[in-house]
């Protein structure tokens, strides 16, 4: 097994300044208690990310859910981020982007390379989600990956959804 990445937590003033004050308020203790993401066994793929807070979420009801989590990985992986399989087919739980990508360079971001995902319960049986804090809500699997014999590609990150079509090239 190949062991290619690192998870952090980001520093308190991005994980403050990224909050969703509908979370109610960023309290000293939520950001304490972040957990870094964990493999629940050894043949797990995935890297169970935790609820910073308690999740309440009516069907169709969606939330912007910073998780304080940041990872440093090799420069030819990316980190792809599902929901829970059980919450996916108990609640029809999604992400909005339906996969997200968090890529290597993200990491080197200005906003620390603050993992975030926006969440929908998207059942159709009127069941609300409670996601209590310090439950894993997504999973993570790193993937290795490669590019076209003929990228040539030096565009520079700083920033997360859609910055890849807005980056910079060094002069």
């Amino acid at each position: 097994m190949k062991r290619i990445a690192k998870f952090h937590k980001v520093s308190r003033e991005q994980f403050e300044k990224d909050w969703n004050p509908a979370l109610g308020a960023c309290t000293e203790d939520i950001y304490n208690a972040i957990r870094l993401p964990k493999r629940a066994t050894r043949g797990s793929a995935g890297y169970d990310f935790f609820a910073p807070t308690e999740i309440r979420l009516a069907p169709g009801e969606s939330i912007k859910l910073p998780t304080g989590i940041r990872a440093e990985m090799e420069e030819d992986w990316v980190l792809k981020m599902y929901p829970r399989s059980g919450l996916g087919f108990k609640y029809r739980l999604q992400l909005d982007n339906t996969v997200g990508i968090i890529d290597s360079d993200y990491f080197f971001s200005d906003n620390e390379g603050h993992i975030q995902a926006k969440i929908t319960n998207d059942g159709k049986e009127g069941k609300t989600v409670v996601i209590p804090a310090g439950t894993g809500f997504m999973q993570g699997i790193f993937v290795e990956y490669g590019i076209t014999v003929d990228d040539a590609a030096e565009g520079i990150r700083n920033g997360g959804f859609g910055s890849t079509t807005k980056q910079t090239t060094e002069n």
